[in-house]
């Protein structure tokens, strides 16, 4: 596997090791990978409860019109 980072990535990375919070870059790497992780199934699962919410609630008596146009109002009074 190959992978490219950025110039400020890479001292990141290096600033992580010298730092001596991690032994190697794989270390800096694997940890963030794992984070990703982490922060991925929890922002799924959020969206997966909010559209559970949204489909137990029942229908709405507003069209898609008058959704559109109370969040237009909504932006211009922002």
């Amino acid at each position: 596997m190959n992978i490219s980072f950025t110039k400020k990535q890479v001292e990141y990375i290096t600033s992580q090791v010298e730092s001596g919070d991690y032994q190697n870059n794989s270390e800096v790497i694997r940890e963030a990978l794992r984070l990703h992780q982490i922060y991925r199934d929890k922002l799924i699962a959020d969206l997966q409860t909010e559209i559970e919410k949204g489909l137990n609630s029942g229908n709405s008596q507003r069209s898609v019109k008058d959704i559109i146009e109370s969040k237009r109002k909504s932006r211009k009074t922002a």
